[in-house]
């Protein structure tokens, strides 16, 4: 599977919150199908659908123990999901900082313009 559409198939199964209350259990440790179902309202089959599409993105894989077949989380897919979530989150940092510094140089005008602090925000003077 190509990168972007093995970013997309992890996104689309992050989507649904069975899906990541899945994950969230499997972070613990590994667990059967059964046991991934107890905490849901839904059956057994309904809960294998959603690991099917876990399994497709990457997320989960199916391991043999005897007769159990207990899946467990690959963080793969969701290190890729977090770098690319990174550029983003840098982006906005800078862009935060480039208004930090504005509103600074607005104050600093603010206060060389009128002699005095500027207004508070509830509207009092300074």
């Amino acid at each position: 599977m190509a990168d972007t559409e093995l970013l997309d198939a992890t996104f689309a199964a992050l989507a649904d919150p069975t899906r990541r209350a899945i994950l969230a259990r499997l972070a613990a440790g590994e667990a059967t199908v059964t046991e991934l179902a107890a905490p849901f309202a839904m059956s057994q089959p309904a809960i294998s659908k959603h690991l099917r599409v876990l399994e497709r993105a990457g997320l989960v894989s199916r391991g043999r123990n005897a007769q159990r077949r207990p899946r467990r989380l690959e963080a793969r897919p969701l290190r890729e999901a977090t770098a690319w979530l990174a550029d983003y989150r840098d982006y906005w940092a800078e862009s935060y900082q480039r208004l930090d510094t504005l509103l600074d140089e607005l104050q600093s005008v603010d206060r060389t313009d009128t002699g005095r602090r500027p207004a508070r925000p509830n509207g009092t003077g300074g």
